[in-house]
């Protein structure tokens, strides 16, 4: 697990590898859900907003799902709860 102030910073860096966006966005928004069953294990709450060419043509759950892959392993050990907003610019 990456240090709290780390991960908005590794989040940014893998979606920009993986989509070259043309804009993104990446919120932490784990002090809105302090006490929260979910939160308990130190895994945090995001959103993501980017848009990127990567996505044209695409359903947004294809590219859902290419976010989740695109973060890896982060899903598991440092996100809890990932809200996206994804579009084609």
């Amino acid at each position: 697990m990456l240090p709290r102030d780390q991960r908005v910073d590794e989040i940014r860096r893998r979606l920009e590898a993986a989509f070259a966006p043309a804009s993104i966005d990446v919120i932490d928004d784990s002090h809105k859900h302090a006490g929260h069953e979910g939160a308990r294990d130190g895994r945090g709450h995001f959103t993501v907003r980017i848009s990127s060419e990567a996505f044209r043509g695409k359903p947004l759950l294809a590219q859902h799902r290419a976010i989740y892959a695109a973060l890896g392993e982060l899903m598991t050990t440092d996100i809890h709860a990932l809200a996206i907003q994804s579009s084609a610019p």
